[in-house]
């Protein structure tokens, strides 16, 4: 670990460089990966440099000399035509190896991108993906090829980007089967939370999960373009006026009675080439996804969804803060649609700690989501109003709630390892919010987060700064959490359950934690527990709640000295606080006062 943050000046770019020292140091240890990126190397250096290596026009042609052995500046010898095999071998590769470029390039630009955007929006443009998709792969690509020669002519770059169509859907429906499964992570939630475009999370977050099977698949796809690249040429339907190895593929086997050993130099540098590609992205995919960048586990996909209610009429007053009212969240559609919070009350005004209480299940988090925006995929909120800082939420737009995010309302979780991505650093973690947000500097961003973390009382900021999620503890995990929550000034906290995974000493210093930076700068604060004593240690008011409704509201000593609801006091009663200490242990002992050996 440096001991200095890159002179202060780049922090990420201080540990990327360990980093990138270290997937180096592994790829040179892997022999797969070497020697297939030498061979590779070796191909592509010799195809580009094919007028350099070559000894004269690959066309050019030699009846005297059809069929000669190889001789100075000839080491192939000459094919049928008298032509030179090594220069239409090098001059070949270029050709064969440029459409196969091709291919690949308008797959990748088609299938890539529509995967990440149908995996994480879904909706109507995933339906319609899917059967654009669903289309093309029915389709017998050489039929296609085959049609589209006799349409748009026999030029072979243009056939390759009908290729390239073709393909598009395998590397569509890789990148969107996985995004699914990904976009309803934790950590996704915790980047959309804290105020991330969808564009930069699908970037930075989503994109890492596809990178290695985008790898795998480039290399199989490449090989098969390159495969059906010569396949038609063998056949003749390619342009005829390029030398390729699947022309030369073709002419040694219309002469293969007469010189066999023609056969044998395109087929080799097909092989060759393909195997390599397989080998290469198999080492580069062990190299990139094994180490200290771990591959996020997959979770089933959950989706925010929210409808436009009915405001009610309601001349209560309302916080200026966070102001709930008549609030009703429902999963389901039309008869089959179940409430789980019915008619929902609450308000935090500024610098005020709110206590959500209630046993699980009660819908305290399907609340607090509610009010962020991030209702599991499902649900929606069907009734009611939710103004936060004078904002009217309920209906707003995914990038109307990203105006309010991060500087208006943060949230902290409950589960602090899960709402970490596993494949940045803590560092990057914090600073791409405030970068976003705040405008800020990658070097001012650095130095906020480093003083984020010394407020939140970790002894060793910069250690942590460049260490990984799963290189820390769970009780520095809820604190660094807490620090991306401070870090673009909120005026509103949502705290769910901030403390339930940690042992009970971290949970002291985290609540103590949260008392003081609510005190410092003033922040409203909504804390979703069901511990009575945490509820008695951090909040001013309390508002019970059960079966999806708020039964009970008022300060925390009125509600919890003199409930005023049965359930408010079974819950009380539930607490162990008053009971009588369980007696010693005192060992069995037997009729005559002998005692048992345990």
């Amino acid at each position: 670990m440096s001991e200095a943050l890159m002179s202060d000046d780049h922090p990420r770019a201080g540990a990327a460089a360990p980093r990138r020292a270290n997937r180096a140091r592994r790829f040179l240890r892997n022999p797969q990966a070497v020697i297939s990126a030498l061979v590779l190397v070796l191909i592509g250096g010799a195809v580009l440099l094919a007028p350099l290596l070559s000894t004269g026009d690959p066309d050019a042609a030699e009846l005297s000399k059809a069929f000669a052995a190889a001789e100075p500046g000839h080491p192939l010898g000459f094919d049928s035509a008298g032509r030179d095999v090594w220069s239409r071998l090098l001059h070949g590769g270029r050709n064969t190896l440029g459409g196969a470029l091709i291919a690949l390039a308008v797959a990748l630009s088609i299938g890539v991108p529509g995967g990440l955007v149908a995996g994480y929006y879904g909706k109507w443009f995933d339906a319609l993906a899917n059967w654009v998709g669903n289309f093309v792969m029915a389709l017998p690509a050489m039929v296609v090829l085959l049609a589209s020669r006799a349409i748009l002519g026999p030029t072979m770059w243009v056939l390759m980007v009908v290729l390239g169509v073709l393909v598009a859907p395998s590397f569509f429906r890789l990148v969107r089967g996985i995004v699914a499964n990904v976009r309803g992570e934790l950590y996704v939630d915790a980047a959309r939370v804290s105020g991330l475009r969808d564009r930069r999370i699908i970037a930075r977050h989503v994109l890492v999960v596809v990178r290695a099977p985008i790898i795998i698949q480039t290399a199989l796809v490449a090989g098969i373009a390159i495969s059906l690249q010569a396949g038609l040429e063998f056949l003749g339907i390619g342009s005829g006026d390029l030398p390729t190895w699947g022309a030369m593929l073709n002419e040694a086997f219309q002469n293969v009675q007469r010189s066999p050993m023609f056969m044998a130099w395109p087929g080799l540098a097909l092989g060759i080439t393909s195997a390599a590609l397989v080998l290469l992205a198999s080492a580069l995919r062990d190299v990139l996804e094994d180490g200290d960048a771990k591959p996020p586990k997959l979770r089933a996909a959950r989706r925010a969804r929210v409808v436009t209610p009915a405001t009610p009429d309601d001349d209560r007053p309302r916080a200026s803060l966070l102001s709930v009212r008549d609030l009703a969240v429902s999963y389901g559609a039309g008869a089959s649609a179940v409430d789980v919070v019915h008619g929902v009350d609450l308000d935090v005004a500024e610098g005020e700690v709110v206590g959500l209480v209630g046993q699980s299940g009660s819908g305290k988090s399907q609340t607090a989501f509610s009010v962020l925006g991030i209702l599991p995929e499902g649900g929606r909120v069907s009734r009611g109003s939710i103004l936060l800082a004078g904002t009217e939420v309920v209906g707003l737009s995914e990038k109307g709630y990203r105006a309010l995010r991060g500087d208006v309302v943060a949230y902290v979780p409950q589960e602090p390892m899960t709402n970490l991505d596993p494949a940045f650093t803590i560092g990057s973690q914090l600073v791409e919010p405030m970068r976003l947000r705040l405008r800020l500097s990658r070097k001012a961003a650095a130095e906020r987060a480093l003083e984020l973390l010394r407020q939140v009382e970790i002894v060793d900021p910069r250690r942590v700064f460049h260490a990984y999620p799963h290189q820390i503890s769970g009780g520095m995990a809820q604190r660094v959490l807490i620090a991306g929550a401070m870090s673009c000034d909120p005026r509103l906290l949502i705290a769910d359950e901030p403390t339930t995974a940690l042992d009970v000493t971290v949970q002291a210093e985290v609540l103590e934690l949260l008392r003081r930076l609510q005190a410092e700068r003033g922040l409203g604060v909504l804390l979703v527990t069901h511990n009575l004593g945490v509820v008695a240690d951090l909040c001013d008011r309390v508002a019970v709640m059960n079966a999806g409704r708020i039964v009970e509201t008022g300060s925390t000593e009125q509600v919890l000295a003199h409930p005023g609801h049965p359930y408010t006091r079974t819950l009380i009663d539930a607490v162990l606080d008053d009971a009588p200490a369980r007696p010693a242990w005192v060992a069995p002992r037997t009729d005559d006062g002998t005692e048992v050996p345990a």
